[in-house]
């Protein structure tokens, strides 16, 4: 599979400006790379996990809709029942379902937003400008029905602040700005993503509490060829904590890292130290300040919300923090 090129995080407002800057919509969803050949359509993770079988309405309408030889590139998203925001839980419950995996599918229908082409009938796109490769996604697009969809854009950057400012409340992230002389995988110059807010995926391997209920993420990334701790969230509403505790599982191989850490990081006080609760690693997302030292975030880290579709080994230390 071709590789999923990363964005440059820019500061709200910061839109890039000039005529060679298209800007679209930033989902919030699934990154996905489909693939159709002569047996059948695959749906890959930005890190290449085969997520076919949790999308099968959306493999069954690129099999109807697009030959063999194609290779797309979007957004898996998933709307409210009104149609009025994204429902991003909806989407996670497609791991977490189990056998009620079929209802789940029938109740909340997936979306696959199109935003780029990287093969046309078996030749490369990938070295042709995007403004070459969105020409050839609008012809294919042509005659698409629920759920495809070409994801829209624009030139008009003060249509995209408009989006900017106005979109949030359909659950839209931000805007992506993109260069329309430039080739795929595009560059971190190339691809710039303005946000509503700054969030990243970490691995959780250790808790505060135990596995049934939690109050503390231990998060890490990987450093020097291993995963390190990197921060720990603020306590976990009840809620959170809840809903938590059925990813949370005891790890299959001995843990790597401490049994305690000092009370006094990423918190105050000088009492006892903390004891952590190993689990099996998986991926959330998090928000955090700038306050990042190159080793540690200074200040605990917000939980957002589980990354299921998303493998820890994959989680790699995000450009804006190297340094």
């Amino acid at each position: 599979m071709p590789p999923v090129p990363a964005a440059a995080l820019a500061a709200p407002g910061m839109l890039p400006a000039g005529r060679q800057w298209a800007y679209e919509l930033k989902y919030d969803g699934w990154r996905i790379l489909a693939e159709t050949t002569d047996t059948g359509v695959t749906l890959w993770s930005r890190h290449g996990t085969d997520l076919t079988a949790r999308l099968p309405e959306v493999a069954a309408a690129i099999a109807d809709h697009i030959p063999p030889g194609f290779i797309l590139d979007g957004e898996v998203i998933v709307w409210s029942p009104d149609g009025g925001r994204l429902d991003f839980e909806a989407l996670q419950r497609r791991f977490t379902a189990g056998r009620h995996l079929p209802q789940v599918i029938r109740d909340h229908h997936a979306t696959f937003v199109v935003f780029d082409v990287l093969a046309v009938a078996g030749h490369d796109t990938t070295q042709r400008v995007l403004r070459d490769r969105r020409a050839l996604l609008e012809a294919l697009a042509e005659g698409w029905a629920a759920p495809l969809e070409l994801s829209p854009q624009t030139t008009d950057r003060l249509l995209a602040e408009k989006w900017f400012q106005t979109m949030p409340a359909a659950g839209i992230e931000g805007v992506m700005a993109k260069r329309l002389d430039e080739a795929y995988p595009a560059g971190r110059r190339a691809w710039v993503k303005v946000k509503h807010r700054d969030s990243i995926d970490v691995i959780c391997a250790a808790i505060t509490g135990n596995r049934d209920r939690p109050r503390e993420l231990i998060v890490g990334l990987p450093l020097d060829g291993q995963l390190r701790i990197v921060g720990r969230t603020g306590p976990l509403s009840a809620a959170m904590s809840k809903k938590l505790a059925a990813n949370l599982h005891e790890p299959t191989d001995a843990p790597t890292w401490p049994e305690s850490i000092p009370s006094g990081q990423w918190g105050s006080g000088r009492g006892e130290p903390v004891h952590l609760t190993p689990v099996e690693p998986f991926v959330v997302e998090v928000a955090a300040d700038t306050a990042w030292d190159g080793r540690r975030f200074r200040h605990t880290v917000r939980y957002l919300r589980p990354r299921l579709e998303l493998a820890a080994d994959d989680v790699e230390l995000p450009e804006t923090l190297h340094r």
